[in-house]
């Protein structure tokens, strides 16, 4: 397999690696690069593949990227494994950049500062299903609350708590939501960008690869003509002293 490891990294060892690589982000995109146009592929499908991962990396899904970046690439006819590569885009050092002129562009669109709509009147923590909860204060209250959600909507599923989407409905109405929307234009953008950058480099690295795989093809069926030809000339040498031999031996008979 392609990335498959000889030792086996520990689970914690290999999350630190994938937030902050331990050759650093330099080396890390060097291999990326090397991988992508080592690709067995025509380079306009490998280019679409970068550009189906690279739009994916806009997008707040979170733990799929790597599915919907091959899907995508397969619906536009794209180098699959290139896709994958290609939602490497977006990492620790790009997704806070991402994240926030997406969810800022995605408010803008949908024409409202923050959160437009209240969630819907629920029971559970607050006083009747007539009454709306006050809206957090900060990114760090939306993401708590849609965290507390998420542990207490599981453990209702086995005790006889009612289910609370309060946070959860905040969280895709202010972050959710305008992500997905605000990521769509610089997804586009960056993705296409990303295609015609991208389609002549991989184009003049494979040439320049078919090139020196050429030459080294012409220089070892050069070096094999050329051991023939001096296994020819050794075999004609030993014929000729074969011949050289056997006339010494024979007697001359003429008289």
């Amino acid at each position: 397999m392609v990335f498959k490891r000889r030792d086996k990294r520990p689970m914690l060892s290999a999350l630190r690696d994938a937030l902050w690589p331990r050759t650093g982000w330099a080396r890390a995109f060097h291999y990326v690069k090397h991988r992508i146009n080592r690709l067995p592929d025509r380079p306009h499908r490998i280019a679409r593949g970068i550009m189906a991962g690279v739009f994916v990396s806009f997008t707040p899904l979170f733990g799929f990227h790597f599915v919907t970046a091959a899907a995508l690439a397969w619906i536009l006819r794209g180098n699959i494994l290139a896709a994958i590569l290609g939602t490497f885009f977006g990492n620790p050092v790009t997704f806070p950049i991402i994240a926030v002129s997406s969810i800022k562009l995605g408010h803008f669109l949908l024409g409202h500062d923050r959160a437009p709509l209240p969630p819907p009147p629920l029971e559970g923590r607050y006083d009747g299903p007539k009454d709306f909860p006050p809206p957090p204060d900060g990114l760090g209250e939306i993401f708590a609350g849609a965290g507390h959600d998420l542990w207490h909507n599981f453990w209702a599923l086995f005790t006889p708590d009612t289910a609370d989407w309060t946070g959860l409905s905040y969280f895709f109405s202010d972050i959710w939501w305008p992500y997905l929307v605000g990521g769509f234009i610089p997804g586009i953008f960056c993705s296409i960008a990303m295609y015609y950058v991208s389609l002549p480099f991989i184009t003049a690295y494979q040439n320049r690869r078919r090139a020196r795989l050429k030459e080294r093809l012409e220089a070892a069926r050069a070096k094999l003509a050329a051991k023939r030809e001096e296994r020819a000339g050794r075999k004609q040498e030993r014929r000729e002293e074969k011949t050289a031999r056997k006339a010494a031996q024979t007697p001359d008979t003429r008289s």
